[in-house]
């Protein structure tokens, strides 16, 4: 039986904290905040997307940084042992649109809950109101850590799970970049991701609180296509929003900090250019004796209609019986890819995760172990390892922290 010391109780630290326990170890658990799980507590706007019910090819096309470096924590501890794994702890769980996995009850504090109390059981020493500022290693093997007040707490292995530095509120303030440069570890560029985007168009405003569901959106960087998807999205006061832009967001995060982008939103992505010109000639037809502005009610949302007359090209007072097939064309390929120019993304405060992290070459992708430090084990989203939303990200905090706890003799 070993001494195992966990830095960090959000999702990864608490699931180390159990399976090391689970093993036989003497677990101590050290939490900054006032209690566990805060960030865990506000994910999937407060239900707990737990995981993603696909399969394992699907799981892997969705990380979006080092996938590869997941292969054998994914099939040491699956979505699916995931699942079973709060099953056993009295989370019933239901699986919603995408594979998304959430307790039946909605309610992340149950997850929390019921981690919480299988760590009691299983005598799990908990420190909440506990900071520590310091991970000590000696001749390349962990030695100590430090609290904030000064008292140097000695084990056998240290389990770093603070995170990264989104949602800060929470207390995720890039302590465990610290504790691996310390180390001699590299880490990697950070970026927010799974953030909301700035545009540069003032009618980003006007639509402000306007969601559009069943579009597309596509990216591109230049002439180079990065990203297509259909979903949901939604207009804010500094651009756009909803789960379309936070996935974008995770892909062309790097990128982004270069150069602006064109995004084109397709309001109709049923219709083909043709099919949709055919139904936007029968609209015509059944006003054609109405100004322009007044025959495009069916089209579109309400608060969309004066953008679209904005851009579309045609003189709103203009007779439909006086448009031309080309004004018509232009306004039909309007409706097929609205126009915005990304800017940038949101800061780390509106982050659902942090791109990068700690350099995943110095870290032992079967066990989670530092390779400069032995018995020094970094998990979760403190290491350069994200993925779309989903479920994905917790499935990665789940299966690095039960590599981890497996790894510990």
């Amino acid at each position: 039986m070993s001494k195992v010391l966990i830095v960090g109780g959000g999702a990864a630290g608490m699931m180390a904290a159990i399976v090391s326990a689970r093993n036989g170890h003497e677990v101590h658990l050290y939490e900054k905040n006032e209690k566990l799980g805060k960030k865990l507590f506000i994910t999937g706007k407060g239900r707990c997307n737990i995981t993603n019910a696909c399969d394992m090819d699907t799981l892997f096309d969705s990380v979006i940084s080092n996938s590869k470096f997941l292969y054998s924590s994914f099939y040491s501890f699956t979505n699916e042992q995931a699942i079973d794994f709060f099953e056993e702890l009295g989370v019933h769980t239901k699986i919603e649109r995408g594979n998304r996995v959430f307790p039946v009850s909605d309610h992340s504090s149950d997850v929390i809950g019921a981690m919480t109390r299988e760590m009691r059981k299983l005598d799990v020493n908990i420190y909440l109101n506990s900071e520590i500022c310091g991970v000590v290693s000696k001749d390349g093997a962990f030695s100590y850590i430090e609290e904030k007040k000064g008292k140097k707490i000695y084990g056998a292995a240290c389990i770093v799970a603070t995170g990264g530095i989104s949602y800060q509120s929470t207390g995720s303030t890039g302590d465990g970049f610290r504790f691996a440069r310390d180390a001699g570890h590299e880490v990697t560029k950070l970026y927010p991701s799974l953030v909301p985007m700035t545009v540069k168009e003032a009618y980003a405003k006007e639509l402000m609180g306007l969601s559009l569901r069943n579009v597309q959106v596509t990216i591109y960087n230049g002439k180079k296509k990065l990203y297509e998807e259909f979903g949901e999205m939604l207009f804010t006061h500094f651009g756009v929003s909803g789960p379309l832009i936070i996935s974008a967001s995770s892909l062309i995060g790097p990128q982004i900090q270069k150069n602006e982008m064109k995004m084109y939103i397709d309001l109709k992505p049923a219709l083909s250019f043709e099919q949709l010109d055919a139904r936007v000639l029968r609209d015509f037809e059944d006003a054609k004796n109405k100004q322009f502005k007044n025959s495009i009610d069916k089209l579109f949302p309400a608060k969309l209609k004066p953008v679209m007359l904005e851009l579309g090209g045609i003189d709103p007072e203009k007779k439909v019986n006086e448009i031309s097939k080309e004004e018509r064309h232009t306004f039909v390929h309007l409706i097929k890819a609205f126009p915005m120019t990304i800017t940038g993304l949101r800061d780390y405060n509106e982050a659902i995760i942090t791109k990068g992290g700690i350099k995943v070459k110095e870290i032992d992708p079967g066990t989670m172990e530092s390779k400069l430090v032995s018995g020094l084990y970094f998990i979760g989203e403190v290491l350069d390892l994200d993925a779309l939303t989903g479920g994905f990200n917790l499935q990665i905090a789940w299966s690095t922290a039960a590599a981890a706890a497996n790894a510990i003799d």
